[in-house]
């Protein structure tokens, strides 16, 4: 029995059925990639008009807990108001006694700053015909920056895809909210 062939079976993968696999692989990914494309900027976007946002309430509740006035600017520095409407180069929030709407020692301190965005995003201030650099919240929480008409902020991406545009808007009473583009009708445009 020992000079009886054996038979033994190799296994694996064929070249043809590897080639098969990374066709299938290959137009899954070119389907998902749009999609996945989406879900990225879309939460980029997302993350970056939610981090203004949650620094302009945060600007507002430490107005009324201090009981002093806080300004929220447009900063490139991280330590002056840079007098800018391009928001997506960081600001700061600060203890403004005076209400001027300038950081001076002593007294004035910086308590929070946003780095500028490492993406090509633009948050420009859409207000007309003056656009905001500031907001200025009371010891009450009230914006008498502009107290006639909300202030609103809006985010693009790099392409003015309006899938991924969003808005921030502040209203003379201080209530801040975010939404999405609609239809170019104000305060979302």
């Amino acid at each position: 029995m020992s000079h009886m062939p054996c038979k033994r079976r190799h296994r694996g993968y064929t070249l043809l059925e590897l080639l098969i696999v990374m066709s299938i692989v290959a137009i899954l990914a070119m389907i998902a990639e749009p999609g996945f494309q989406y879900v990225t900027n879309s939460n980029r976007v997302a993350t970056e008009v939610n981090s203004l946002l949650g620094d302009v309430l945060f600007a507002r509740s430490e107005a009324v807990k201090e009981g002093q006035t806080v300004t929220i600017c447009s900063s490139t520095d991280g330590q002056t108001c840079s007098g800018s409407i391009d928001w997506q180069n960081g600001w700061i929030v600060f203890l403004d006694t005076n209400g001027d709407h300038v950081v001076q020692a002593p007294g004035e301190a910086v308590i929070r700053v946003q780095p500028q965005f490492t993406s090509t995003d633009t948050f420009v201030s859409t207000d007309a015909p003056t656009p905001f650099t500031y907001l200025t919240f009371n010891r009450l929480g009230y914006a008498p920056t502009n107290e006639t008409a909300t202030i609103n902020v809006s985010l693009h991406d790099a392409t003015s895809n309006k899938n991924w545009t969003r808005c921030l808007a502040v209203n003379p009473i201080g209530g801040a909210v975010t939404e999405r583009y609609n239809n170019g009708t104000p305060p979302c445009t």
